[in-house]
């Protein structure tokens, strides 16, 4: 088993970062070849998810969706004004499994990971655990 982190700076208020390089790094410096990578995230106004990358408006429709979704203009009873945020992170989820074969993450032909910001901008901090042989 391996376990670190990295950091992920974000721009925007709301923003999809990819972060799969960050993740691919993270499964060759753990030398196992075959098994699971655990990502997560330990923010509360903000998520996680995989997804096409390789068109930058699906990211666009993503937040947009989300942001219809989630009205920013609701009532919200959290004092801080991030209960947007808050439910978003909550949507998205705060961690994502991948699997390992021959030393590569399983991801499909146009899968990305993204670290899924919605409170930003922010610096932030991403865990991750690689279990196998």
């Amino acid at each position: 088993m391996a376990t670190g982190s990295f950091k992920v700076s974000t721009s925007k208020n709301m923003h999809l970062v990819d972060i799969t390089a960050q993740t691919t790094k993270a499964v060759a410096d753990s030398n196992i070849r075959n098994g699971c990578c655990i990502i997560y995230n330990p923010h509360t106004t903000a998520g996680l998810t995989i997804n096409e990358g390789a068109d930058p408006t699906v990211q666009t429709d993503i937040i947009e969706a989300l942001r219809k979704i989630v009205p920013l203009d609701h009532p919200y009873r959290h004092l801080e004004g991030n209960s947007p945020a808050h439910v978003m992170a909550s949507l998205m989820g705060s961690s994502v499994t991948v699997f390992i074969e021959n030393g590569n993450l399983c991801l499909g032909t146009w899968q990305k990971i993204f670290f899924c910001e919605f409170d930003g901008p922010r610096s932030r901090k991403v865990l991750w655990q690689i279990t196998g042989d």
